[in-house]
């Protein structure tokens, strides 16, 4: 059986020309747009748009269907005006991308104070960046920068990439070294460690080690965690030596729960940013999300 939903999504790729236009107007993901439009071709036998670039441009059978259809839809819709209560309003829903420690540190406490939907996107930033491009997401914070044409990127915080360690772990070797200023002991020492890490990601040990001492580590950490929080909560009972952000446990080291060890000879830092399209409906709820993050993080 045909879905109405399927009609008038149809409708909206017809007059916006986009697969993102028509997402915008009817408040639904840039995929799920796809998928009615899709479902509708399967059910009527034949393509409906020729798709050229990122333009939907109607094929002689879409005119058609549009043609025979507009007029029936508009009805449709002015009666779904006419009897729905006038108080009530479509809910937009905004589409987040960020990595996860840093949605637990940040927008997580304060989901349910949003007046609007929220979907949450977890990935790798150049695949955000696509996706926010596309209409997929709406916001991403990440501290890559992709150059796209459709893109700006707003400055709003920093992180330094630096070396802590549990609680229990004894220092002073490493402190002696460090006033000495003895890279080479520093690097043997630090690799008598046991050491945290993530699954499949090593980019913050990787960058850290070639920064102080001019190659990538030969070692792999002792112990693979599920995420960057969970380092910080094993380091909280315990000895070892991880890499990591300094906003995801500055609490932690405040309160003597974890040791910051070394911040290394030359700071690794990274410029966190606001990725957003230049053109978008959705310009108050993001600058609500950005607020969050700025007073949370700025």
């Amino acid at each position: 059986m045909v879905n109405l939903e399927w009609y008038r999504t149809f409708k909206a790729v017809y007059k916006s020309g986009t697969l993102t236009g028509a997402a915008e107007v009817l408040f639904i993901s840039q995929p799920g747009v796809s998928l009615h439009l899709s479902s509708l071709e399967n059910y009527v036998g034949y393509k409906l748009f020729d798709r050229t670039g990122r333009k939907m441009v109607p094929t002689e059978r879409g005119k058609v269907l549009y043609n025979f259809i507009i007029e029936a839809m508009t009805k449709l819709e002015e009666a779904e005006k006419n009897f729905q209560r006038s108080t009530e309003k479509h809910t937009p829903t905004i589409s987040v991308g960020m990595c996860f420690e840093t949605f637990q540190i940040t927008l997580e406490q304060y989901i349910s104070t949003l007046p609007f939907n929220v979907i949450i996107q977890f990935g790798e930033y150049p695949e955000m960046v696509e996706n926010l491009e596309k209409g997929i997401l709406d916001i991403i914070i990440t501290p890559q920068m992709v150059p796209k044409s459709s893109i700006d990127y707003q400055p709003f915080s920093s992180e330094t990439i630096v070396l802590v360690g549990g609680n229990d772990i004894d220092v002073a070797t490493f402190d002696a070294l460090e006033k000495a200023c003895d890279i080479e002991g520093i690097e043997a020492w630090l690799k008598e460690q046991k050491w945290y890490g993530t699954t499949g990601d090593m980019e913050h040990l990787r960058r850290f080690w070639q920064l102080n001492f001019n190659k990538y580590p030969d070692f792999r950490p002792n112990y693979i965690v599920p995420n960057l929080n969970s380092i910080v909560r094993c380091l909280s009972s315990g000895q070892g030596l991880a890499v990591i952000p300094d906003f995801l446990c500055k609490k932690e080291i405040e309160s003597g729960l974890i040791k910051m060890v070394w911040k290394g000879k030359t700071p690794l830092e990274n410029t966190l940013h606001f990725a957003t399209r230049k053109k978008t409906i959705y310009a108050d709820e993001i600058a609500l999300i950005k607020k969050i993050f700025i007073e949370v993080m700025g």
